[in-house]
C-alpha cells in the first residue's frame, strides 16, 4: 500500500492500524501527519487501545474516592504504569496506576506542590475508600511514592523538591497518613547521591540536620561536602 492510499484509509481503520503497533513508535506515527496526531489526541483511538489491551477495563465500574479514572487515555496510561512499574494484576491494578500518576503530575508539573502529607492523605484515602485497610493503604502507598520518586527527572526542579520534601516535617500526622521510613530514606538517599552536586554548603548542612534527627545512624556516604 503506498502512502497516498495509506493516507486516504477511514479513521476507524486508520486507528485499527495504530493500536497494533508497538507503543514505542506512537510518538513517531503522531509525527507523521497532523490528522495523525489529532486521532492520538482524540479518546476514539485510545479507547480502542484500552480495550485491545486490557479487554476487561470496560466492565469496571468507576470507584469512590477523590482520585477519578478520566479519560481512556489516563486510564491506558494507568494501567501501563501498573503492568510495567508495579507488575500487578487484579482489581487494584488500574487504582495503583492512576495514584502514581496524579502523585507524579503533582510533584513535576506544580511550581510549588502541595504538601507531601496532602498528597500522601489524598492516596491513603483513594485505596481506603476502595476498601483497602490503612496497613494496606500504608503499604500501597509507600510503594508509590518510592516509585515517583526513582521516577522523576534529575533537574534543578527535582532537587528543590527532594530538599523541600526533606525539610517537611510530619511527625504530627497520625497513622497511616504519616510517610513510612523507607520513603523518607530514600528522599534523603537520593539527595546526598544522585544531587549531591546540587548543594551549596549551608542548603547541605541544613538537609544533613534533618537527616540526622530522623535516622541513627545516617550512612557515611551521605556525610562531606
Amino acid at each position: 500500500m503506498d502512502d497516498d492510499t495509506f493516507g486516504k484509509l477511514p479513521d476507524h481503520l486508520l486507528i485499527e492500524i495504530f493500536v497494533r503497533v508497538p507503543i514505542s513508535q506512537w510518538v513517531h506515527i503522531s509525527c507523521v501527519k497532523q490528522h495523525w496526531a489529532n486521532l492520538f489526541r482524540g479518546e476514539c483511538l485510545w479507547k480502542c487501545a484500552l480495550l485491545k489491551t486490557w479487554p476487561l477495563a470496560d466492565q469496571r465500574n468507576p470507584w469512590p474516592g477523590p482520585i477519578p479514572r478520566g479519560s481512556s487515555k489516563r486510564r491506558y496510561e494507568a494501567l501501563y504504569v501498573s503492568k510495567h512499574i508495579f507488575a500487578f494484576d487484579g482489581d487494584i491494578d488500574e487504582i495503583m496506576g492512576h495514584a502514581y500518576l496524579f502523585l507524579k503530575d503533582q510533584l513535576e508539573l506544580s511550581i510549588v506542590p502541595p504538601a507531601s502529607g496532602v498528597l500522601h492523605g489524598t492516596i491513603i484515602d483513594q485505596f481506603i475508600a476502595c476498601g483497602e485497610s490503612k496497613d494496606k493503604a500504608h503499604e500501597l502507598a509507600s510503594q508509590i511514592w518510592l516509585a515517583v520518586i526513582d521516577n522523576l527527572d534529575e533537574s534543578e526542579h527535582t532537587f528543590l523538591l527532594l530538599r523541600r520534601l526533606a525539610q517537611e516535617g510530619d511527625v504530627f500526622l497520625p497513622y497511616p497518613y504519616s510517610r513510612s521510613y523507607k520513603v523518607q530514606w530514600r528522599v534523603f538517599e537520593k539527595l546526598f547521591t544522585d544531587f549531591r552536586d546540587c548543594f551549596d554548603g549551608m542548603d547541605y548542612y541544613d538537609v544533613l540536620a534533618c537527616a540526622k534527627l530522623r535516622f541513627q545512624p545516617i550512612p557515611s556516604a551521605w556525610l562531606g561536602y
